[in-house]
């Protein structure tokens, strides 16, 4: 069992199943709803105590019913909230989820009323219980201070960043972490149309790291800290059923695999694995890896 600290957002998540993707001022039904608990880092630290870790999570929450139904949820998944900061007013983060029952495709209309985690919070947390720290990259120059702090007082205490959006000088973070775990939508936006590609790019930004990078249907891609260039295939599951969260899936399959000493190119396979099974089920209850 390792102990994990998450530090990033944790949301509410309203979903609207509906039949094929609608047209621009179209009016449709929507098949189903279901409001549930959401946000990159809250699905991947729910994802790694389901796989058997200790998690704490690190982010800010709002006193409202949404903010406590948020509470309520990772409690229920055994996730210690203690380093949590609680705002007085304020929204929390609300994703309006389209997800199509055709082919299992989301679309999400963000919204959010609080400020991110700030470094201020962060030093009340004692890092010294940890094995593994995992960040989202979203302030940059705040994450840039917490993980200057990190180095500082845990130098050898392993830390993951996700890069999922392009924001100004977030390269500026990516010398300050062990592992990388980059989007297919941010290595796109850098205008490459492979992972490889990428991989090999960023090498000398990171030189030190291992850099990881999911690419859907193609399966996944890393980098280790010799150069080489690893590749898995994706595990599809029977049926696509829902695909919002497989990437905060994979993360967590990246993170437990190599926090259990793993090296990278199996943790990569056990990743993409455990992101199939997440496709071919609504929600993460009962995910596990299919090579333990």
């Amino acid at each position: 069992m390792a102990t994990i600290l998450g530090i990033g957002i944790a949301a509410l998540d309203i979903i609207n199943t509906v039949d094929g993707y609608p047209k621009e001022d179209a009016k449709i039904r929507a098949l189903n709803q279901r409001v549930c608990r959401g946000g990159n880092t809250a699905n991947t630290l729910v994802l790694l105590s389901e796989l058997g870790n200790r998690c704490s999570w690190g982010g800010v929450c709002v006193d409202e019913p949404d903010g406590q139904h948020i509470l309520d949820d990772l409690a229920h998944y055994n996730i210690d909230t203690t380093a949590c900061k609680i705002e007085s007013q304020g929204k929390v983060p609300t994703s309006y989820v389209m997800l199509n029952q055709r082919n299992g495709s989301r679309t999400i209309a963000h919204y959010r009323d609080c400020p991110e985690f700030q470094l201020s919070d962060f030093q009340n947390i004692d890092l010294s219980p940890f094995d593994w720290l995992h960040f989202e990259g979203r302030d940059v120059a705040e994450t840039a201070l917490m993980l200057e702090r990190v180095k500082q007082i845990c130098p050898t205490l392993p830390v993951s960043l996700e890069i999922e959006k392009a924001r100004p000088q977030i390269e500026h973070l990516f010398t300050l972490v062990d592992v990388l775990l980059f989007s297919r939508a941010f290595v796109q936006h850098q205008g490459y149309s492979d992972a490889a590609s990428f991989l090999l790019s960023i090498q000398q930004q990171a030189p030190d790291a291992q850099i990881v990078c999911a690419w859907g249907e193609q399966g996944a891609y890393a980098l280790d800290r010799k150069g080489a260039l690893l590749q898995s295939p994706a595990y599809p599951p029977p049926q696509i059923v829902d695909t919002l969260g497989a990437g905060d899936t994979f993360n967590a399959g990246i993170i437990h695999s190599l926090c259990h000493k793993s090296d990278l190119a199996t943790a990569l396979n056990q990743a993409c694995q455990l992101a199939g099974k997440k496709c071919g089920q609504i929600g993460f209850k009962g995910l596990t890896l299919l090579e333990q």
